[in-house]
């Protein structure tokens, strides 16, 4: 007799997303779906269940139709340990997250133990892909390739700045502030200041305080969209003439509601906008459909997604270790990225960081544009 082990999240999504009366793969997403950072979790959930619906209308994977079971870990690491051991409770057998780089090393430690197959379409910090775990995956870029975009862009382009390096101590936005500087340095610029801050901090006024003392032109910020948002809008309140410059974790429309107007001339590195690839026309075209900005990691999510899929099929076995080779071996995949090729360590071949700076489009609404 056939087992399945579906959670009632899992048959939830079944009935609401594949249109299956039941299913035999179990596809964990984990990421912030509430909390600050649910904007990204969002994101990361709507990705992954286009895929899904979509996959399974194709005639899902070997045989396979694909069900999914939401994850809440509030961008918190012992939250994602918990979801991790409840994805290992109900059976999954791959994860589509974490988001955040802090939550996506200890949960991938519970998914390796566990025969579970990790690939984030969000985590860039290289300690992720770099212990020789045999689950680790990711469609996005590592750190050290932003921070040396990040860098060299500053170094090229504000070549008098006095530049402020502040982090929120995490291992995503420290591990990007200290790829930035490493950059940085080695171009021959010396940060005026380095400083961390915490994690949900609202009063930035000591900081940017010392940013002034410090004669500060330039904050690079290593850390997410809703702190950032506060330190753009108080700066130009305390009358700091200085652009923030941070990473992909402030590529969300949220960034403008938080910063006002303040968030004009606002840059970050990211990918090249994935809505903009061809490859990614049709899919677009059915989250807008659906009422779905498909923005930021939305793409990054559907394709880690569509990765599991086909290099299931090319290994023609669902075991998470079978599929894990074939992603190493099988490569190219064709997802709405482009085609992804993986190394051994689990991260992509190639790096393809771009700067975008944040003004107002067409529409009137701030966004962020590649320059």
């Amino acid at each position: 007799m056939r087992k399945s082990f579906l959670s009632a999240v899992a048959l939830t999504s079944l009935l609401a997303f594949s249109g299956s009366a039941w299913a035999d793969l179990l596809v964990g997403v984990g990421g912030p779906i509430t909390g600050p950072n649910a904007a990204f979790g969002a994101q990361l959930q709507k990705g992954a269940e286009m895929a899904v619906k979509d996959i399974n209308a194709a005639g899902g994977v070997n045989g396979e139709q694909i069900s999914l079971s939401v994850g809440d870990d509030v961008s918190d690491p012992k939250q994602g340990i918990s979801v991790a051991n409840k994805f290992v409770a109900d059976g999954v057998k791959f994860v589509v997250g974490h988001f955040n780089s802090g939550v996506s090393i200890p949960a991938s430690e519970v998914y390796a133990e566990n025969g579970i197959l990790e690939i984030t379409p969000a985590a860039t910090n290289p300690v992720y892909t770099e212990r020789g775990l045999w689950n680790t995956f990711r469609v996005c870029g590592r750190d050290d390739q932003q921070g040396e975009v990040a860098g060299a862009y500053i170094a090229a382009n504000f070549k008098d700045a006095k530049v402020a390096v502040i982090h929120d101590k995490t291992p995503y936005g420290q591990g990007l502030a200290d790829e930035t500087k490493k950059a940085l340095n080695a171009a021959g610029v010396t940060e005026a200041l380095y400083e961390g801050v915490n994690v949900g901090d609202k009063d930035f006024s000591a900081l940017i305080a010392k940013m002034k003392d410090a004669g500060v032109t330039l904050i690079y910020w290593g850390g997410l969209h809703t702190e950032a948002g506060l330190i753009i809008r108080q700066s130009a309140d305390q009358g700091l003439k200085a652009p923030l410059f941070s990473g992909d974790g402030i590529v969300s429309n949220e960034l403008a509601s938080i910063a006002g107007d303040a968030v004009a001339g606002t840059l970050n590195t990211f990918g090249p906008d994935p809505r903009n690839n061809p490859a990614a026309k049709e899919v677009v075209e059915k989250f807008r459909a659906a009422g779905f900005e498909p923005e930021a990691y939305t793409l990054y999510a559907y394709a880690a997604t569509q990765i599991l899929a086909q290099a299931a099929t090319a290994a023609g076995s669902n075991d998470p270790q079978e599929v894990a080779k074939a992603i190493k071996e099988k490569g190219p995949f064709k997802t709405v990225l482009g085609e992804l090729s993986f190394n051994e360590k689990g991260d992509r071949t190639d790096a393809d960081y771009v700067v975008y700076e944040w003004r107002k489009g067409d529409d009137g609404k701030y966004n962020y544009f590649q320059l």
